[in-house]
C-alpha cells in the first residue's frame, strides 16, 4: 500500500510538471499564432477569467479526491449570483463582505442538498448532481422571475473588485489566491486533509481506522457548494450582470477539466491544489488563445471534453501500472 501511495504521488508530481511544460509550449505557440494574446488588456482579461475557475476548482478537487463528482457547480453559481443580485436590487447599500457571505451561504445550502442525497440516500454522485444541476438551474429562473440582474443593479464597489486593489492586482485574483493557499494547506498539512485522501483511497479501510467517510464526503460537497456560491458573487463583479440561462452554463465542464488535467484522479485518493491551479491556468490560456484567434466557442467545449477523456485514460493506465508495481 505504501509503495502504491508513493507511486501515485510521483505520478501526480509528474502530471504537474507535464502541465507546466504544456503551458509553456502553449504560451510559445500563442506568441506565434496569436500575438494579441500578450496585449496588456488581454492579459488582464486572462487574470480576471481565471479566479472563478480556480475558486470552484479547489472545492472540486476535494470532491473528486473523495471519489465523487459535482456537476451542479455551474447552476449553484447562477443561483448564488441571482440571490445576491436581487438583494442588491432592493438593498443597494449591502456591504461587499456580506454579499460574499450570502453567496457562500446559498452555496452551502445547495451543497448540503447534494451531500444528503449522496451520503444518506446513497444516490451515486453523478446521478445526484446531474439532477440537481437541472433543479438548481430552474431555481435560478424562479428567483429571476423573467428578468436578469443588469449592470445598474450591481454597485460600483462590487465591480471594483475586478478593476484593481491597493497592490495593483485585481481583488478577485487575490481572493482566488487566498482560496488556493487555504486549500493547499488543508489538503497538504492538516489531519482533516489526510482523512479526505484516506476516504478517497479506500473508504472501507478509512472506516476501520475510525474515520467517518460519509461525513468527509458530505463536507467536500458542502465546501464545493460554498466556493461555487462565492464564485456567483465574483461572476457578478467580473461581468456586471447575472442571467439565469447564461451564468455558469457549462462551467462544470471547465472546472472538472481543469481539476483532472492537474492530476486529480477520477478514481479518488490523489490530487493537489497546486495541480488544479496549474490546470486552471492552462485551460484559461487555451480558451483565451482560441478567442483571440477568433475560433468558435465550440472548439473550447471540444477541447475541454478531449482533455477530460485524456486525463481519464491517463488515470486508468497509471492505476494499472501502480497495481503491477504493488503486486
Amino acid at each position: 500500500m505504501r509503495v502504491t501511495g508513493n507511486l501515485l504521488r510521483r505520478m501526480v508530481r509528474a502530471r504537474e510538471f507535464g502541465v507546466m511544460a504544456f503551458l509553456v509550449i502553449a504560451l510559445a505557440i500563442a506568441a506565434l499564432l496569436a500575438p494579441r494574446f500578450y496585449a496588456p488588456q488581454n492579459l488582464r482579461n486572462l487574470l480576471l477569467d481565471t479566479p472563478l475557475v480556480v475558486t470552484v476548482g479547489m472545492g472540486m478537487t476535494a470532491v473528486i479526491v473523495c471519489r465523487q463528482i459535482d456537476l451542479s457547480v455551474g447552476s449553484i453559481v447562477a443561483v448564488s449570483g441571482m440571490v445576491v443580485g436581487e438583494i442588491y436590487r432592493s438593498h443597494p447599500g449591502m456591504p461587499t463582505p456580506f454579499a460574499m457571505a450570502v453567496g457562500m451561504g446559498v452555496g452551502v445550502i445547495l451543497g448540503m442538498g447534494n451531500a444528503l442525497l449522496v451520503t444518506y440516500l446513497k444516490v451515486p454522485s453523478i446521478i445526484t448532481t446531474l439532477g440537481t444541476m437541472s433543479i438548481y438551474r430552474g431555481l435560478a429562473f424562479v428567483i429571476a422571475g423573467g428578468r436578469q440582474i443588469n449592470p445598474n443593479d450591481i454597485p460600483a464597489r462590487l465591480v471594483s473588485l475586478s478593476i484593481t486593489s491597493p497592490i495593483g492586482i485585481p481583488a478577485l485574483a487575490l481572493v482566488a489566491l487566498f482560496i488556493f493557499l487555504l486549500t493547499h494547506a488543508f489538503l497538504g498539512w492538516s489531519r482533516a486533509g489526510r482523512a479526505v485522501y484516506a476516504t478517497g483511497s479506500n473508504p472501507d479501510a478509512a472506516r476501520l481506522n475510525g474515520l467517518a467517510p460519509n461525513s468527509i464526503i458530505a463536507g467536500s460537497f458542502i465546501a464545493c457548494g460554498a466556493l461555487a456560491g462565492l464564485a456567483g458573487v465574483m461572476y457578478a463583479s467580473r461581468y456586471g450582470f447575472v442571467n439565469p440561462a447564461q451564468t455558469g452554463n457549462g462551467f462544470e465542464l471547465q472546472v472538472i477539466a481543469a481539476t483532472v488535467i492537474g492530476g486529480t484522479q477520477v478514481t479518488g485518493g490523489s490530487g493537489t491544489a497546486v495541480g488544479t491551479l496549474l490546470g486552471c491556468i492552462l485551460l484559461a490560456a487555451i480558451s483565451n488563445v482560441l478567442t483571440v484567434a477568433h475560433l468558435s466557442g465550440r472548439w473550447q467545449l471540444a477541447a475541454y471534453g478531449a482533455i477530460i477523456l485524456v486525463a481519464i485514460v491517463a488515470d486508468s493506465l497509471g492505476r494499472r501500472q501502480s497495481m503491477k508495481v504493488a503486486a
